[in-house]
């Protein structure tokens, strides 16, 4: 990574510096790894504001140390290192600050050919090589429609899988369905009442959540339909054909509607299973916690006691023989920890299931602690609930048993609607025009998604999902279609003489450096588990593109990139070119096409 070459500069002449300078209280500190290289590179920040250098390192920890005052120090070191004469970097500080500033034509000259040569690949990294991860995302029960609900998760998920793999990671999408429990006896019984026989073999995942809203409506009054839904459930569990043909029935009905919706989307899973592919494998989980000597009866139940007053005890099965979601949640933990033998297992699922997996992860490590499996080889330390937000309507919460819910298809119709609608206003001829806009449309509901950190809720708000202003998808699509215009614009030769030092003004800058940054953006992203940093990243580039777009030379005239000047011209749209593959592929990343026209 470019960046890494200015800082390591800074670190290894900032820790002789010190030593050097404070040779005297430096052996006296009993601390000395705080003035080693490796650990000023691990400290080395990014200013908020960028006027204040290209990078910072703060030395507020040192006062104290070396008996001075922050400010003192800041300087002195600045003061040491500029005697050196490096030839990347400049260094000055403000108040308890040492601010980095690095060779601009070097930055931009090695930072642009980076990019440029490795066009998509540009931030890619070998991170991850040699490591295995899974991302279980999206996950939606069968027997109802996609509804809105959903997004977050897929979205998230989907964006997830893409990052890992691009830093390397041998990565596994795992799309889990929720194709088994209680809700099926309901939806069985639902069925056999009031299937219409002249749908039969035509049913829509919209006649199943017709016939399962109604059972909820019905079972209000009266109570006998919950009974036979148990009843029939049971019956499910234990073979009955016409129960298990239903079954059959509704999943196929709902995975092949799934899969429609997911090819609109763009989102992909290496492996599509379900909570039934478990039946198989739980009665062994809980036989590994029985011999473990961690279970116990309470009221004829079968539990786990967590011994923590946080966390309530694992119900491994019911006193009617039962088994339980988390059950098969443990079972598919160690399923795939056994087949996969991975390195990280995410679950990209709603924050409302966080004491589930807390109460999963605890129970994993205390089989493994009375297994005397060894810190290093336990897999329970692998699991990481990636939690998300809540999607709220007007601060209303969804339910589809009370058919509360709207369809995520209806959503995407309608935005691509308002998409067409707008281009049409301006660019009425564009081919495609029907593709191009369904891209936009889905630019706008993902990065809806992707503005805000995973962690906070999303009101749902349709002006806002759906605008097309601002922070968008769209104008991030609208950025990168810019860009593309531009270079089918630029008729002149492109080769490797290119004088660097013409991009020398401050927007010019701003661009080189953002280009430089997006690796360690997408390494911050894996890292946090967070693809808003990515979104934020391309937001903040593209406002630096348009500015520099928009610029105004000392005439007040627009300052063209493509103008008579032909060296400036050269290295202005090889910068071009280099904001473009950054836009192209943080979009991807997003899960977001990049159209070159719109």
């Amino acid at each position: 990574m470019l960046q890494n070459k200015f800082k390591s500069e800074f670190a290894q002449l900032a820790s002789k510096a010190f030593q050097a300078t404070f040779a005297n209280k430096y052996k006296e500190t009993g601390d000395e790894t705080v003035f080693s290289a490796s650990y000023i590179l691990e400290n080395i920040e990014k200013p908020k504001d960028p006027t204040k250098g290209r990078f910072a390192f703060p030395v507020f920890r040192y006062g104290k140390l070396l008996g001075d005052n922050p400010p003192s120090i800041a300087a002195t070191i600045a003061e040491t290192i500029n005697q050196t004469e490096s030839k990347l970097i400049k260094i000055t500080s403000i108040a308890g600050f040492i601010n980095i500033e690095t060779d601009f034509t070097v930055e931009a000259s090695e930072t642009i050919i980076d990019a440029i040569s490795n066009d998509g690949k540009y931030g890619s990294s070998d991170a991850g090589n040699g490591k295995k991860i899974l991302v279980e995302y999206s996950s939606p029960n069968i027997a109802k429609p996609f509804g809105i609900g959903h997004i977050r998760t897929t979205i998230l998920g989907n964006s997830l899988r893409r990052i890992f793999l691009k830093i390397g990671y041998d990565t596994i999408g795992v799309n889990y369905l929720g194709d088994w429990g209680t809700q099926f006896g309901k939806m069985i019984v639902a069925y056999k009442k009031w299937a219409k026989p002249e749908l039969d073999g035509k049913e829509t995942v919209s006649d199943l959540l017709e016939m399962y809203v109604r059972f909820h409506d019905e079972a209000e009054e009266n109570e006998q339909l919950e009974t036979d839904a148990r009843s029939e459930f049971k019956k499910l569990e234990q073979g009955d054909n016409e129960n298990k043909a239903l079954w059959e029935k509704f999943r196929k009905i709902s995975i092949d509607e799934f899969d429609r919706v997911y090819k609109i989307m763009g989102i992909d899973f290496d492996w599509v299973t379900g909570e039934a592919f478990l039946n198989d494998k739980m009665e062994s989980t809980i036989e590994a916690f029985e011999k473990a000597n961690l279970v116990s009866q309470s009221e004829g139940a079968t539990i786990v006691d967590l011994h923590d007053e946080q966390l309530p005890p694992v119900l491994l099965r019911k006193g009617d023989g039962a088994t339980l979601y988390l059950t098969r949640d443990l079972s598919g933990f160690l399923y795939r920890a056994k087949e996969y033998k991975f390195d990280e297992m995410l679950y990209v699922v709603a924050v409302n299931q966080s004491v589930h997996f807390k109460q999963m992860f605890k129970a994993l490590s205390m089989l493994e602690d009375a297994q005397s499996v060894s810190e290093n080889d336990k897999m329970s330390t692998k699991g990481k609930h990636v939690e998300f937000g809540m999607i709220k309507f007007g601060d209303k919460m969804m339910s589809t048993r009370k058919g509360h819910i709207i369809f995520l298809e209806d959503v995407i119709n309608e935005a691509s609607k308002l998409a067409k609608q707008k281009i049409e206003e301006k660019t009425p001829d564009l081919e495609n025009i029907d593709e191009v806009a369904l891209q936009i449309g889905l630019g706008a509901i993902f990065y809806s998604q992707m503005s805000v950190r995973r962690q906070k809720d999303v009101n749902f708000k349709w002006e806002e999902v759906l605008s097309f202003e601002g922070e968008t998808g769209p104008y991030l699509q609208y950025t990168h279609a810019r860009l593309c215009s531009l270079m089918r614009n630029y008729t002149g030769e492109l080769n490797a003489d290119i004088d660097f030092a013409l991009l020398d003004n401050r927007e010019e800058k701003r661009i080189v450096e953002l280009v430089a940054d997006f690796p360690q953006a997408i390494d911050d992203a894996a890292r946090m588990y967070e693809p808003n940093m990515i979104a934020n990243h391309l937001i903040e580039l593209a406002a630096a593109f348009n500015k520099f777009y928009q610029r105004k030379d000392k005439n007040g005239k627009t300052d063209k990139i493509i103008s008579d000047n032909k060296e400036l011209s050269k290295a202005r749209i090889v910068l071009v070119k280099a904001v473009q593959i950054v836009i192209n592929e943080g979009l991807y990343l997003l899960g977001i096409k990049a159209p070159k026209a719109m």
